[in-house]
């Protein structure tokens, strides 16, 4: 007999019973129309987090008023055309056993004209230099009232529409968040007082939608100068009518402190849960906290000693929709990597994740096995390789892969190595527990050439990988030059000193890594910013270390000329100078396709095709590109298989 674990068990919100602790928490997708209308799309995706298990699902921050509009297609509940769409979106979600709950929010000075249309408002006038910095207008009273009225109606839609509960944003530097900090909130008025609006909008809330289940999200502490800390905010939520409220969730940071929004992997799981305990414990409201909470024995941990009640997870079942009852079951999850390239890819439309190729593309997504099996050959155990192995045998095909190398994982191993990753190493594992349970036959130290395949394949799938360029310059010979990833896999202990030509994401995390270790590095690139090619929620805590290094002589938007045995010429806006280069030199200058053996493959002529994946068909640049063009050839390998539709030779 197994206990049951305390994030099963229900928990009762206001006057509703969630079937389990996990709460999808709001985090924003891109996924709507540019109106803020749900899409079908948006729609397969909450409920497919539904489906997964998840008792409470939330929408994103959904904007009150079009000025408070963050985000290019944001999801908006301004006006009464969002009700039906939202009703569509209640219905999907409760068909799975969910309620479904919708975050009200107003982007204050974070809102942006460019995106919204409108000037910006704010309780004061302070540009958020974070998303552009334009200035916004100082809200006068009307101006207040009205938005405290938006609330209400907005809740009001909400409630027609079947959504179960509502939740403030009053965290994270939006306008609730600007009016409780004294870094925003400059005020010599009545709305000087920090709690004075929230109070408002609460009961506006309840005027508008009487009996839905409100809560309030907030931040325990901003990690701004003369923003709010820990004891401040803790007075600001006493002095709110947590009576009128049903829940609270406690999230952290704000735009300038964007890493305690969303943190990164290098930072320890469930960090936040002390902050929340102190809630919990004084008052008689359930609590649910946010933070790196993507394990079960993380939010086991939370709930049992507890510092929550609930645990707020939207990283986490970004990555794996099933999390929730994989965890109640004990099976095998798909993991959040902490890396944020979902959430660095909000500025420029719809995110998707690392990890998970299927994710905003649910309906697109295999649930049925193959009608008709094949026998496919993949060649290369990297990301693109393992994904392609995976999804083809989860389908009912019989799929035999092989690696040069003694152990799988390519290159995306070396980096799971880093101080930087040190979640990487999950979603590899994850995918060897997974290839061997789909029975994926595994040759590790081959080297294949055609005659290795030459019998009975249907399908092969290229995954080798990619090189670095060539280096050819005046002096190479001089001196012991590298690829950077060939340093890696060497496993040379970290040099007393090494200068890299390049400053792209590997050469700062092989750099930072080797700083850490107190090697003393030289990086010349011709790029002006260090990682310029990693978004910047991605290197927020990465970038201030490196600056922060003593051992770290940089020599940006430069090119390296000549070589020496001890020093580089570079070319600096068209000057040349010479510069001290200690060490071996690791060339960081990106890949090129390492495809030799595919004319040797497609003279196989396999029925089914060759095809390429990941960096060996140009289509790497990050492991999401890579386990999309994998899941994708799995998907076309299957329909071909399907139709009977041979490729000609």
């Amino acid at each position: 007999m197994t206990s049951t674990p305390p994030f099963a068990e229900p928990l009762d919100l206001g006057g509703l019973r969630m079937r389990n602790r996990f709460v999808s928490a709001p985090m924003e997708r891109n996924y709507c129309e540019f109106d803020g209308t749900v899409t079908d799309r948006y729609i397969d995706y909450l409920a497919r987090r539904a489906a997964g298990g998840a008792a409470l699902v939330f929408t994103e921050a959904s904007y009150v008023r079009a000025d408070g509009k963050g985000r290019i297609r944001q999801m908006g509940v301004d006006v009464d055309e969002r009700i039906p769409g939202m009703t569509r979106m209640a219905d999907a979600l409760h068909a799975h056993g969910a309620l479904v709950g919708v975050e009200l929010n107003h982007g204050g000075r974070t809102a942006q004209g460019a995106v919204s249309g409108f000037v910006p408002v704010a309780p004061t006038a302070i540009p958020c230099q974070v998303v552009g910095g334009e200035m916004p207008e100082q809200l006068e009273n009307d101006d207040i009232e009205h938005i405290i009225e938006c609330f209400g109606e907005a809740a009001a839609r909400c409630r027609q529409a079947g959504v179960d509960v509502i939740s403030l944003h009053g965290g994270h530097g939006y306008l609730i968040h600007q009016f409780l900090s004294p870094a925003y909130n400059k005020r010599d008025d009545e709305w000087a007082d920090p709690t004075l609006f929230v109070n408002r909008v609460i009961a506006a809330v309840h005027e508008h939608a009487p009996g839905i289940v409100l809560g309030l999200r907030f931040s325990a502490f901003e990690a701004v100068d003369g923003g709010l800390d820990a004891e401040t905010t803790r007075a600001r939520i006493d002095a709110i009518d947590t009576d009128r409220l049903d829940f609270l969730d406690v999230s952290a940071g704000n735009y300038e402190s964007g890493q305690w929004i969303i943190q990164p992997g290098e930072w320890e799981r469930g960090l936040l849960a002390p902050y929340a305990e102190q809630y919990t414990r004084d008052l008689d409201l359930p609590i649910g906290v946010a933070g790196r909470i993507s394990s079960p024995d993380v939010a086991a941990r939370i709930i049992e000693s507890g510092q929550a009640d609930f645990v707020s997870m939207a990283r986490t079942l970004h990555a794996d929709p099933d999390f929730p009852n994989r965890a109640i079951d004990g099976g095998r999850y798909r993991p959040c990597i902490a890396c944020n390239y979902c959430i660095d890819s909000l500025a420029g439309g719809e995110i998707p994740c690392s990890v998970n190729p299927w994710v905003g593309r649910e309906a697109e997504q295999p649930t049925t096995p193959a009608a008709v099996s094949a026998r496919v050959a993949v060649v290369g155990g990297g990301p693109s390789g393992l994904a392609a192995a995976r999804e083809l045998a989860a389908a009912g095909h019989r799929v035999d892969l092989y690696d040069e190398r003694d152990a799988l994982g390519g290159d995306f191993a070396l980096a799971s190595a880093l101080h930087e990753y040190p979640e990487y190493r999950r979603i590899l594992d994850w995918y060897l527990d997974e290839i061997a349970d789909l029975e994926v036959t595994v040759h590790t130290g081959v080297r294949v050439d055609a005659a290795t395949l030459a019998a009975d394949v249907d399908a092969i799938v290229l995954a080798t990988g990619g090189r670095g360029p060539a280096l050819d310059l005046p002096g190479a010979e001089s001196r012991r030059i590298r690829d950077v990833r060939e340093f890696l896999r060497s496993g040379d202990p970290a040099p007393e000193a090494i200068t890299f030509f390049g400053a792209d994401r590997e050469a700062a995390a092989v750099a930072d890594d080797l700083l850490l270790r107190g090697t003393k590095v030289v990086m010349v690139g011709p790029q002006d910013t260090i990682a310029h090619d990693v978004g910047r929620r991605g290197k927020i805590v990465l970038l201030p270390r490196l600056a922060a290094a003593e051992n770290l002589t940089t020599h940006l938007s430069s090119i390296v000329t000549r070589i020496t045995p001890d020093t580089l010429v570079i070319s600096t806006d068209g000057t040349e100078h010479e510069v001290a280069a200690p060490g071996e030199l690791l060339v960081s200058q990106g890949v090129e396709p390492r495809a030799d053996l595919l004319a040797e493959l497609r003279a196989l002529a396999p029925r089914f095709g060759v095809h390429t994946v990941g960096d060996a068909s140009g289509d790497g640049g990050s492991i999401h590109a890579a386990l999309v063009t994998a899941a994708d050839v799995a998907k076309a390998v299957t329909a071909r298989a399907a139709a009977r539709e041979e490729v000609p030779a």
